[in-house]
Parts: structure tokens; C-alpha cells; sequence
């Protein structure tokens, strides 16, 4: 395995990241889905007995991400949030990851999580529901279009590997349409029932797997 699974969507080169992001590098952008800020507090409000930690973790990651991967946009593709960002514990975190990047521009797309998003309060861009970036088109929820290769999130899919019984990360590649994993690594997921000539690329601790092409 490697840290990154090479191919080509649309015509343009991109590299899936065992670490849960694309990276296209001709646009010099990095994309990732379902961060899903302030989950644990959620779950704390809930009376769930959850660690704390998991946005400091998730912020390291994409930190060595950026140190890797040269880039002048972040998309994020939805479920930025998980909560409340205004009273958010983690707030104060990531405005000072924030700081640490102020020449990245950072591009949110709405997901069906980001009701109390509000781009001032966390120094981003609002892109909308959905963005057409060359031949993609960027949105959370993952349906298909007509003319652009649709870039997606929503359903952190998951890939289950020969021999483990444990459950990956993992990007779903489908005519047209490619769902990112969930970025978060406080998440749960599905295995996607797969059609014929789909694969799924598994993130296996940092490096990526990609799984033959689905034949049944």
C-alpha cells in the first residue's frame, strides 16, 4: 500500500489520500468531507461519555496534509459542523489552526449538518449548496449530474477488507460520482452496496488500498 491511490476523474489527474482527502494537483487543491466539528461536544451534551480531543487530532491531520500537499483551496464538502459553533468548545481550536493558514482559502459546502453555519464566525467562505470547479461539480449530497463529474460526502462509505473483520474509510468511485470518506475520525459508516465496474479505495491507517473493481 501507499499513502496515495493515483487515477484520473474527468480527464484531470487527482490522488486519493490514505489520510481521507483528494488532492488535485493541477489546481493545487485539497478536498475533504465531513469534518464534523463539534461531534464529541454533542455527544457530551447528550450525556454520552466521549473523550475530548478529536477536533485537536482532526486539525493535526489536515495540518500534514497541507504540509504534503501544496495548496491554495480547501473545500470542504459538507457537515463542516456537527453543532452550534458560537458556544462550541472546540471553537477557540480552530480559529487558531485558522491563524496558522490565513493565505489557504477555505471553501465550505453546506451539508444537511451545517444549519447553524455561519462563515464569519469561523473565517471561511460560504460556497453554497453546491460549486462547479472544471470539469467537477462540488456539492455534499451525492447525486449525480448530467455534464461534470460530481464530487461528494454525506455517507462515509467504508470498505471491508479480506481477512479483517474491522471496517475502513473508504472513497466510493462510481460512474460519475466519487464520494469522499468521512475526514472526522470520530465517525460511523456503511458499507455501499456496490454495482458492477465500482471500486472502493479502503484508508488503512494513513495509506491507501484500492479494492478490485466490483464483478457481482
Amino acid at each position: 500500500m501507499d499513502a496515495e491511490w493515483r487515477t484520473e476523474l474527468a480527464g484531470e489527474p487527482v490522488h486519493l489520500l490514505g489520510a481521507r482527502a483528494l488532492y488535485r494537483p493541477q489546481a493545487r487543491a485539497l478536498l475533504i468531507a465531513d469534518l464534523h466539528l463539534g461531534k464529541g461536544d454533542a455527544f457530551r451534551r447528550a450525556g454520552l461519555a466521549i473523550p475530548g480531543g478529536g477536533t485537536a487530532h482532526d486539525l493535526q491531520r489536515l495540518d500534514a496534509l497541507l504540509a504534503l500537499h501544496p495548496s491554495d483551496v480547501l473545500w470542504i464538502l459538507g457537515d463542516l459542523l456537527h453543532g452550534p459553533a458560537p458556544r462550541a468548545h472546540w471553537l477557540a481550536a480552530w480559529h487558531a489552526w485558522r491563524e496558522g493558514h490565513r493565505g489557504l482559502r477555505i471553501r465550505v459546502l453546506r451539508g444537511n449538518h451545517d444549519r447553524a453555519f455561519d462563515a464569519s464566525v469561523l473565517d471561511v467562505e460560504d460556497a453554497g449548496i453546491e460549486q462547479r470547479d472544471g470539469p467537477f461539480l462540488l456539492r455534499h449530497d451525492p447525486r449525480p449530474a448530467r455534464d461534470a463529474h460530481v464530487l461528494c460526502g454525506h455517507l462515509h462509505p467504508l470498505a471491508a477488507l479480506p481477512g479483517m473483520r474491522r471496517r475502513w474509510p473508504a472513497f466510493w468511485l462510481r460512474d460519475g460520482l466519487t464520494v469522499l470518506p468521512a475526514f472526522s475520525a470520530f465517525t460511523a459508516g456503511v458499507v455501499p452496496m456496490q454495482k458492477p465496474g465500482e471500486r472502493l479505495v479502503a484508508c488503512v491507517e494513513g495509506e491507501a488500498f484500492a479494492l478490485p473493481p466490483w464483478s457481482r
